[in-house]
């Protein structure tokens, strides 16, 4: 179990990552706003504690590997990134910008860290299920992470893919669901039910955990019980909140998919997250 100064180290690493983010998109003026801070604390306490990586050798063979199946939520990823030091933080101000090396949606041949290009929703568990066996296959041991949406899970191919990686017993395959219930639509369990999806993937043959997916210390421990775990995948279904963190996001739902920002909102949301910086 994570102590109390570790667990502060983290917290206030979140509120790093969540201002990096809402500047990045704010500079560039509209972005995937709601689902990139609904990803903050799975995301840090997997690249700060858990993921196997060198960012001054980020293709180097036997690393772990992470799959943003969700790409559309590419600030975060960037975010951590950049802070990690696999590129110079001012990238972070050319994101979506002509001839840069952060699109939209996130692109392994463009960007340094990013282990699988992303977008079409859906698609990202198969790659990462790919990704998985052939890390077997090499014998490297490396544990391949990652995380898919609650509306994406409303694709076929994740359901295919899932069904192939239990007969597999692929047990370092770990994969997060940002179950924030929300998606570009309307609520999740509005437009196609997933509940309960925790049963639906125990089913499937997976070990599954369902926690508070902004609890660092929940996070922590679901990590290590997956790693520790034999047999099967893993899946941590993270109980999250679209937006967490920046108020005018986390006040608009449904909206806070993608939103745009005046230089005046910009300013504003900077002010508002930066108070969390000192804490």
């Amino acid at each position: 179990m994570m102590d109390s100064e570790i667990v502060s180290e983290l917290e206030a690493k979140c509120r790093e990552i969540r201002y990096l983010i809402v500047d990045t998109i704010g500079t560039v003026g509209s972005g995937h706003v709601g689902g990139s801070l609904s990803a903050v604390e799975a995301l840090v306490t997997l690249y700060y504690r858990h993921l196997r990586a060198d960012p001054s050798q980020p293709d180097k063979p036997g690393r772990d590997r992470f799959v943003l199946s969700k790409g559309h939520c590419g600030p975060v990823l960037y975010s951590i990134l950049a802070d990690r030091g696999y590129f110079d933080r001012e990238w972070l101000h050319t994101m979506n910008r002509l001839g840069t090396r952060l699109p939209s949606h996130v692109d392994r041949l463009r960007t340094p860290g990013v282990d699988m290009t992303a977008g079409s929703l859906g698609q990202g568990l198969s790659c990462a299920v790919g990704i998985a066996i052939g890390s077997r296959l090499a014998g490297d041991g490396a544990y391949t992470y990652a995380m898919i949406g609650d509306g994406e899970s409303e694709e076929g191919q994740i359901w295919e893919a899932a069904m192939f990686a239990a007969r597999e017993k692929l047990e370092r395959l770990i994969v997060f669901t940002d179950y924030n219930g929300e998606q570009i639509d309307g609520y999740v369990d509005q437009l196609s039910a997933l509940a309960p999806l925790g049963d639906k993937w125990r089913a499937f043959g997976w070990f599954v955990q369902e926690i508070d997916g902004h609890d660092i210390r929940a996070i922590d421990a679901a990590l290590e019980a997956a790693k520790s775990h034999r047999g099967s995948p893993s899946m941590i279904l993270l109980r999250t909140r679209k937006g967490r963190g920046y108020s005018r996001a986390e006040q608009t739902p449904i909206g806070n998919h993608s939103m745009s920002f005046t230089p005046e909102q910009h300013a504003a949301a900077l002010e508002e997250l930066k108070g969390g910086l000192t804490k």
